[in-house]
């Protein structure tokens, strides 16, 4: 379906149309001993703390021209940590005049600054680390969401954000609601041209992904899946490395974690890896 491009019209009153970005990532790895185990959410609270998600949120409000109204974080016993951010627009403008921004389908800055209009936006991130009972997988979850009212896209961001995390599986929803008008009153559902959410993700990053989409156009909802194509199992154990462990156990925690990322990437518990 191919959608137009609205972006040289004029229009009546603000831009009302909803953009959401929903961007989930997990990391995956194999805590052998309950020592481990608890030492790996350990270091994940200390990676993904309050305070270090609040800054790449920050950046996140910078990339996609917003201005930071109220910010609240928390970290969390025993483990996790949320951040919410209210933006609203921003009076900060770049060298360029708005008609020259690129509002192409195309990877955003990591970071930069874009240049937009918001009004009653937020950016939220909640982390979840777990862990399965008794065969050593842990996974780490983040939640992210930007939502922005006005001009620009929150895809812009994305890019910094797969960036700003090392993940294993990723999945990616982007949605367009409400309607804006011209100056003649037609209804726009949707300003800018997609036609799939890959194409804002630098393409060295998509070549290191196995992705699928599945998207409803007249609907304006977009949504990709990625899973990291290369495997190496020194990269998913902690506290532990692969020469300590025999072929025998090497290849029964492969399979584990195979199987926990293929469960995680098609959304179904799977049998057979």
């Amino acid at each position: 379906m191919k959608i137009k491009n609205f972006k040289k019209l004029k229009l009546y009153g603000f831009n009302n149309l909803t953009k959401t970005l929903s961007f989930n990532i997990y990391d995956v790895c194999y805590a052998k001993t309950e020592e481990d185990k608890k030492s790996y959410i350990e270091y994940i609270d200390e990676e993904y703390s309050a305070e270090r998600l609040t800054n790449i949120l920050k950046n996140v409000a910078d990339i996609i021209g917003a201005n930071v109204l109220n910010i609240a974080k928390q970290d969390y016993e025993p483990q996790g940590a949320s951040v919410t951010m209210l933006v609203s627009e921003e009076g900060v403008y770049s060298d360029k005049p708005p008609e020259e921004l690129n509002e192409s389908e195309s990877p955003g800055p990591l970071p930069g600054s874009v240049v937009g209009h918001l009004d009653k936006s937020h950016i939220t991130v909640h982390t979840y680390p777990e862990s399965h009972p008794d065969q050593g997988v842990s996974t780490f979850r983040a939640d992210i969401d930007v939502s922005t009212c006005g001009h620009i896209s929150p895809l812009k961001a994305l890019n910094y954000l797969i960036h700003s995390f090392d993940s294993d599986i990723m999945t990616i929803d982007y949605r367009v609601r409400g309607f804006t008008r011209d100056v003649n009153g037609k209804k726009l559902f949707i300003d800018h041209k997609i036609n799939s959410i890959q194409n804002y993700i630098d393409p060295a990053t998509r070549d290191s992904y196995q992705l699928i989409d599945v998207n409803i156009y007249q609907e304006h909802i977009f949504h990709t899946k990625m899973i990291l194509k290369k495997f190496d199992l020194d990269d998913y154990l902690f506290g532990v490395s692969k020469k300590e462990l025999s072929p025998t156990e090497r290849r029964k925690i492969k399979h584990r974690l195979k199987k926990e990322m293929n469960d995680i990437f098609y959304g179904r518990n799977v049998i057979k890896v």
